[in-house]
């Protein structure tokens, strides 16, 4: 059994569904899988896909689980009681092969918003476990080690990095759950107080550590739907964020619509009400920069506020930012699939993304060419004249 806790999935999961339990509970979704390795043929792993998928519909939280959830400041107590009779249902989910007979598989969620949101992040993880027993059983993780204690000794023995932290953010796209768990206790037995936290609040109360994460896409995609017109939508999630935690988790994602859209709305008022924004695509360089001199231009002072980087990192590329960054602003670096994936075969690099809510098409139009999931090439195209995107982007 791959997953056998309903606390192994990613923080921001959590922190999403308090919000649509309070402001969303009727809000309606889809999410489809893709693949975005070219020739990966996972048809063969359906049948155990589905059997896993089964399993994981069996799990409720223990009373320990949730007396843990139940701890932390911004967990409401009605969310937490609401957990305590939640249970996947597999009806929600649709797995078979693609019809363009390519090895591709077409995984989707569609149901209510409430109780499909828990599928991402264990559904990814289930894909690649199964995929990597099937294609490289019996792999020797010695290579795994080596590369590890390589990428910890460079962050922790290289003068003047000692302030620099990052933080394992590698469920979706780990080889395994048992090696995610052993990188992780490495992270934190050879980093010390380098390692901040991980984003799996599994891991987190096993081993001790600070769970880490805000929001993730979805949740401003839905607001395509769910809020006012749609150039409020952006606006809207923000503001209903901000209804819920007062200020706690105040990291806003800034790519739904491409930076320049996201500074726009992103105004005086929210610059001070949120902590930070984070990095998920486009130029990180260019992107810090741009959002210092937004702080600055709003009369903010950016060393107050968190830049958080997330997209693709490694520790050489942690070790560049944290150097062109230091001094002006706080940090954080979310690592993933180059902690919880680099053993030897090539990662999987795959995805489970909203596609419709309420009905309506929803997207995401990153900084980032080949990022963007949407069905509706209309709504595509009527998005970026809203957000005024160019063509070029996303």
């Amino acid at each position: 059994m791959i997953i056998d806790s309903l606390l192994d999935t990613d923080l921001y999961k959590f922190s999403m569904m308090q919000v649509v339990l309070h402001q969303y509970p009727a809000a309606q979704v889809e999410y489809r899988f893709k693949c975005r390795n070219p020739g990966v043929d996972l048809v063969p792993c359906i049948d155990e896909i589905r059997v896993e998928l089964a399993a994981l519909c069996q799990l409720r939280f223990t009373t320990e689980e949730l007396a843990y959830l139940r701890a932390w400041r911004f967990i409401k107590s009605d969310f937490v009681d609401f957990l305590a009779l939640f249970q996947l249902n597999e009806k929600y989910v649709e797995i078979a092969p693609s019809a363009s007979g390519n090895g591709e598989i077409e995984i989707r969620i569609r149901g209510p918003w409430l109780h499909t949101i828990l599928f991402e992040v264990p559904l990814l993880a289930i894909v690649n476990e199964v995929y990597f027993r099937r294609t490289s059983a019996g792999l020797d993780l010695s290579e795994g080690r080596r590369r590890l204690h390589a990428k910890i000794a460079l962050l922790r023995d290289t003068p003047d990095y000692a302030g620099c932290r990052i933080a394992d953010y590698g469920t979706r796209r780990r080889y395994s759950r048992i090696w995610q768990e052993e990188v992780v206790t490495t992270l934190r037995d050879g980093l010390g107080n380098q390692l901040a936290g991980t984003s799996n609040v599994w891991l987190a109360r096993k081993l001790g550590l600070t769970p880490l994460g805000t929001l993730a896409h979805e949740y401003l995609q839905a607001h395509q739907a769910l809020g006012p017109r749609l150039r409020d939508s952006q606006v809207a999630a923000l503001e209903a964020w901000a209804k819920e935690y007062r200020g706690d988790l105040g990291i806003a994602l800034s790519d739904v619509y491409g930076l320049n859209a996201f500074l726009r709305d992103f105004d005086m008022y929210f610059c001070k009400l949120f902590d930070g924004t984070r990095h998920d695509s486009g130029d990180p360089f260019a992107w810090g920069e741009k959002v210092l001199a937004h702080y600055c231009a709003n009369r903010v002072d950016p060393r107050n506020k968190v830049l958080v980087f997330s997209d693709g990192l490694n520790i050489p590329k942690v070790m560049q930012l944290y150097a062109h960054f230091r001094d002006r602003c706080l940090l954080a670096f979310g690592v993933g699939t180059n902690l919880t994936n680099d053993v030897g075969p090539e990662p999987l690099n795959i995805v489970i993304k909203m596609i419709r809510c309420n009905g309506q098409p929803v997207a995401k139009l990153s900084d980032s060419p080949g990022k963007n999931m949407c069905e509706d090439e209309a709504y595509v195209t009527y998005l970026r004249q809203v957000f005024e995107i160019p063509a070029t982007q996303g």
